[in-house]
């Protein structure tokens, strides 16, 4: 496929290495030698060194500073680096940036990294903590008092509003757990590896918070994931066939609130995520029809559902169909749900090993991939594509 964009940085950076550590719930060691095992794994896969690298790029929540990465990675001066906010939503962001830097000339070889022991450490689906006087905190102030505490108990809300407006039951969130599992149940770096589920096992799992059940839910995962970008240009002298970045981008939407506003005038849709579909759509020239593998982030099966409807992939009230159909392969390494939960780093590679042809769940003739950040916050996403 020939990689054409209609703005000015698709088709001018690649992702050449990918690199993880095992995905656990307990990983007895601190997040720093995490993110240091997975650099070095992703150098190694894209043939490069420690001293090739002058960029990088992490999130907000990471406690790993790039220099600090850097420096116990063996690592050079650094002319580039960058953090992006909002938890899950950064993933695909942190691509674009190193796109960004490659593109302009500010670095050459940029690696995005995410770490955390989510399970033994700060558990994210704990929910809010004591937090400092912000104005975050204060818009969170409007919704706490009345008990919605927790990520789960925030897309309930949007969820029950979702299936009331389509007139459906929470089963057919059971259609996107069924699927990741499945995925999940071939993929030997899975944590859910062997263990696929029936739309009777999500029914009988307990709730969480209604409509969620636990099977809706994500799981807790320690671990770390490398994403090494560097030029179209120079990636095709590398070890391993480049994934092109044929888009980049990020979005939010009106009234945008830090997880899930409640005081839009529709809460069966996720505006940020239609931000970045038209600029995917529009900077690549590509329609859903062209994707062939969609990775999209699974922190909640709701969100999945209207995800698809927001790229257009089907209508409003329709995507449970759309996946219970496997009208679109989607979320082949088993999502968040299924392999681990590395705020959607993981979903990254599983995209670049569609493309290169290696992925354990292989879609035949996989030329385009869609991904997708963290849903119900400023998010971002990101299309994939082979070269030539």
């Amino acid at each position: 496929m020939s990689i054409r964009s209609r703005d000015r940085l698709g088709g001018k950076a690649a992702i050449v290495g990918i690199g993880a550590t095992e995905f656990s719930k307990d990983s007895g060691r601190s997040e720093l030698k995490l993110a240091v095992e997975a650099v070095g794994a992703a150098l190694e896969d894209a043939g490069l060194t420690p001293d090739d690298v002058d960029g990088m790029v992490t999130f907000t929540m990471d406690t790993n500073p790039e220099i600090t990465v850097a420096q116990a990675a063996g690592m050079g001066e650094l002319s580039f680096f960058s953090r992006v906010h909002y938890g899950g939503g950064a993933a695909c962001a942190t691509v674009q940036q190193a796109a960004l830097a490659v593109a302009t000339g500010v670095a050459e070889v940029v690696v995005c990294y995410r770490a955390f022991n989510e399970r033994s450490g700060r558990r994210f689906g704990s929910g809010v903590q004591r937090r400092e006087p912000s104005a975050e905190g204060a818009a969170l102030g409007w919704a706490l008092p009345f008990g919605l505490l927790t990520p789960a108990s925030w897309v309930a809300m949007a969820a029950r509003r979702y299936l009331h407006t389509y007139g459906l039951a929470p089963e057919v969130f059971g259609h996107v757990a069924v699927m990741d599992r499945k995925y999940a149940a071939t993929n030997p770096a899975a944590y859910f590896h062997g263990k696929p589920i029936t739309l009777e096992d999500h029914a009988a799992s307990r709730w969480i918070v209604e409509p969620l059940r636990l099977l809706d839910c994500c799981q807790e995962t320690d671990g770390a994931q490398a994403i090494v970008v560097t030029s179209a240009e120079r990636a095709r002298d590398l070890r391993q066939p480049p994934a092109v970045i044929a888009a980049a981008a990020q979005g939010a939407g009106r009234a945008q609130e830090q997880m899930t506003g409640f005081y839009r005038d529709d809460l069966t849709g996720l505006p940020e995520m239609g931000v970045v579909a038209k600029q995917l759509w529009r900077t690549s020239g590509l329609a859903p029809s062209d994707i062939d593998v969609g990775i999209l982030y699974d922190h909640f099966t709701p969100f999945v559902l209207m995800q698809l409807e927001e790229f257009g992939f089907c209508g409003p009230g329709e995507a449970a169909d759309f996946v219970a159909g496997a009208r679109l392969p989607l979320n082949t390494h088993g999502g968040q749900l299924g392999e681990a939960y590395l705020h959607g780093m993981n979903g990254i590679a599983e995209a670049v090993r569609q493309v290169r042809g290696t992925s354990v769940n292989q879609i035949p003739g996989a030329a385009r991939t869609l991904v997708t950040a963290g849903t119900g916050v400023p998010t971002s996403g990101l299309i994939l594509g082979s070269d030539g």
